[in-house]
């Protein structure tokens, strides 16, 4: 077996067991709901009894930077913790199970196994944010203004980059633990640590959370790039991904 054989069976698993369509059905209501929930929240807000007439005439009206920001909001928040809970079992559930000792009793390398687990919850999380862009996009075209494709493709790349931050980092965690608990533990720890330190200033202009502003300002037509948290997010999945691989490579499974 070689790594497409692995890929295909993860992508397959992935599919039988609804995995694929969670991340999928999860990600696609967020990205349709955000213009929705940026159009008629302050319409709620207003309609609320007995608010003052002042207080009802301060709440600015929606415009397409409250759609953008609804949606990067969701996904950083929804989108990471998915990203946690799809990934925390992928190697410890095997192991605790000993299906990956009967894989690995097949022609394929461990580096394989590991690198076919991240391709597949990397494939997952692509499609199913770009069914979440294209219900976003077209929801913001009806209720606000149309949104540049370009600048918006560069939103959600920069969102599915901090996506894969945190899958790497949590497939070290499955690979380290011996149970899926202790898994859940690892990564939930890991979350909290790459979360808490980029929200250190200045610190936090080199982490992965930087770039979901990057890419809003991007969608809403300005600039400010962030290329060093951009940098320091690719160094992290593969520093994740090599780490897996050298405690994976001597565990015994």
């Amino acid at each position: 077996m070689n790594f497409f054989s692995v890929l295909r069976k993860e992508l397959t698993e992935q599919w039988r067991t609804k995995r694929f369509l969670i991340v999928a059905a999860v990600l696609a209501a967020f990205g349709l709901t955000s213009p929705l929930l940026a159009k008629f929240t302050p319409e709620l807000l207003k309609s609320i009894p007995d608010m003052p007439a002042g207080l009802a005439e301060m709440i600015p009206a929606p415009t397409v930077a409250d759609a953008v920001g609804q949606y990067v909001k969701n996904m950083s928040q929804f989108g990471i913790l998915l990203a946690v809970l799809m990934s925390m079992g992928a190697v410890a559930q095997e192991k605790e199970r000993g299906t990956a000792a009967m894989m690995l009793a097949h022609p394929v390398s461990r580096l394989d196994f590991l690198m076919a687990k991240f391709a597949a919850l990397a494939v997952a999380f692509a499609v199913s944010l770009a069914v979440a862009a294209l219900g976003c996009w077209y929801y913001t075209l009806l209720l606000f203004e149309p949104l540049a494709w370009g600048p918006f493709l560069a939103l959600n790349g920069l969102m599915l980059l901090v996506f894969l931050v945190y899958i790497a980092v949590t497939l070290l965690c499955s690979t380290l633990a011996r149970t899926q608990g202790a898994a859940a533990g690892l990564a939930f720890a890991g979350l909290v640590l790459v979360a808490g330190v980029g929200s250190l200033p200045r610190v936090g202009e080199y982490f992965p959370g930087r770039l979901f502003e990057w890419g809003m300002v991007l969608a809403l037509g300005g600039g400010d790039p962030a290329w060093p948290a951009f940098w320091v997010s690719l160094g992290m999945i593969a520093a994740a991904l090599a780490a897996a691989w050298l405690v994976f490579r001597r565990q015994e499974v």
